[in-house]
């Protein structure tokens, strides 16, 4: 069994924390989605990476998927297609494909990552950047390794750190110019590259500019998001808008 009959679109699911509370304390649902590591063709088994947390009002639901014992279930759901630029498809759809993560935020693109790769019929070639603060944040770190040995005409992974220790030899800081040309495809504005970016908000506004939100759901949910302008280091670095998508 997989999460979806079509194992060449990657995936996300929501996991519902039933004992969770709201900020002033109260007893609430909580509800965090995640995109899967491993490949959607995986049977039985779904791989996460979840940051625990400490958990505080109107969070917590890392700790409890880290806090769960073997045997015990979770509650989640399979979340609709991610529209990318007016489809969900990945396979064979661009010729360079980078993929800048932030800390957690490498979860969704190491699947797509491993999606283009398995796949021996697409020639992909895959620009993977980890930007993370110290070197022992680098998450998968010997899984991306592993790729570019497995691949090394097809995936080329970097690192970068805000706080690198002495003698780090890769990139240093959130982000330039100058790393945008080392480690990622150049722009071609021909359809044929496409540079995806997830982390935190300020993250992805840092590089390709804040991401936006339409309005609430008639359920009180929050509204689909908006990709807005294109904005900070990768307009500058002559992409456009739809040569990038942001998480």
């Amino acid at each position: 069994m997989t999460l979806r009959n079509d194992t060449t679109l990657p995936t996300c699911i929501k996991v519902v924390h039933p004992n969770g509370t709201d900020e002033s304390g109260q007893p609430k649902v909580l509800e965090k989605s995640y995109s899967p590591v491993s490949h959607p063709a995986a049977k039985g088994v779904v791989d996460l990476v979840v940051k625990s947390y400490e958990p505080r009002p109107g969070g917590g639901v890392g700790a409890y998927i880290c806090n769960l014992e073997s045997g015990q279930t979770m509650d989640a759901t399979i979340k609709s297609e991610r529209i990318m630029h007016s489809e969900a498809a990945v396979s064979r759809r661009w010729a360079n494909i980078g993929l800048v993560g932030g800390g957690t935020g490498i979860a969704p693109l190491l699947q797509i990552a491993r999606i283009l790769l398995d796949d021996s019929q697409d020639s992909t070639r895959v620009h993977f950047l980890s930007i993370n603060r110290q070197e022992e944040d680098i998450l998968m770190r010997e899984e991306l390794n592993r790729l570019a040995t497995l691949h090394p005409d097809r995936f080329r992974v970097a690192y970068s750190l805000t706080a690198p220790p002495h003698g780090w030899t890769e990139y240093t800081g959130r982000g330039s110019i100058e790393m945008v040309a080392a480690t990622l495809p150049p722009p071609t504005a021909d359809g044929k590259t496409m540079i995806l970016v997830c982390g935190t908000d300020g993250f992805v506004a840092a590089w390709g500019g804040p991401v936006g939100r339409g309005p609430k759901k008639p359920d009180g949910s929050k509204g689909p998001k908006i990709q807005g302008p294109l904005l900070g280091l990768l307009a500058e670095a002559g992409y456009s808008a739809d040569e990038v998508f942001k998480y």
